[in-house]
C-alpha cells in the first residue's frame, strides 16, 4: 500500500478543484481567488484529515463551504437601509429629483401607498427590508414572531396592490 503524501496529493487535485470553483464562481479570478483559499484552509487544516475518508470530497466540500460562506459574506454586506418614518419618502423627493424615480410609478401614487399602510404593519416591514430576520424584528418591538410574519405579509401585499394598480 502506498503511502499517504499530503502535499503531492493536493497538488493532484488543483485541476479538478479549479474547474468545480470556476463552476460555483462563473468567473476566473473568483474561481482562482476560490482555490487559493480552498488550498490554504486545506493546508492549515491537514492535521484534522482522516486518512480513512476521501480526500478528494474533503476538499470539494471545503470549496463548497468557503463559497457559501464568501457569498452569506457579500450578501451580508449589501444590506439596504430604509428611514423608519414614512413621510421620509415624501420628504426626500423633490422636483429636481423627480426623473430618477421609475418612470413606471407615479411618486404621488408611491407615496399614498406608503401613506396607507398602518404604521404597526409598515415599520416590521420596513426592518425586515433592511435585512433584519423575522425573529430580530419581534424581539426588537415586542410582539409574537407569529404576528410579525403576518404584518410583513399584509403590508408586503397592500403595497403591491395598491403599487399595481
Amino acid at each position: 500500500m502506498k503511502e499517504f503524501n499530503f502535499e503531492k496529493e493536493l497538488l493532484g487535485v488543483q485541476d479538478e478543484l479549479f474547474r468545480f470553483a470556476y463552476k460555483l464562481t462563473a468567473n476566473r479570478e473568483k474561481a482562482e481567488d476560490l482555490l487559493q483559499d480552498t488550498l490554504l484552509k486545506a493546508m492549515l487544516h491537514k492535521e484534522s484529515y482522516n486518512k480513512n475518508t476521501n480526500f478528494k470530497g474533503w476538499l470539494f466540500i471545503i470549496m463548497r463551504n468557503t463559497f457559501i460562506n464568501g457569498y452569506r459574506a457579500e450578501v451580508g454586506h449589501t444590506r439596504l437601509y430604509i428611514s423608519s418614518d414614512p413621510a421620509y419618502y415624501s420628504r426626500i423627493m423633490d422636483e429636481s429629483r423627480r426623473e430618477e424615480v421609475d418612470k413606471n410609478y407615479d411618486l404621488e401614487k408611491i407615496r399614498n401607498a406608503i401613506k396607507s399602510v398602518p404604521e404597526s404593519h409598515f415599520i416590521p416591514f420596513e426592518m425586515y427590508l433592511s435585512g433584519f430576520k423575522y425573529r430580530e424584528i419581534a424581539e426588537r418591538t415586542g410582539v409574537s414572531l407569529g404576528t410579525i410574519k403576518s404584518r410583513i405579509f399584509h403590508c408586503r401585499k397592500k403595497l403591491k396592490a395598491i403599487l399595481a394598480e
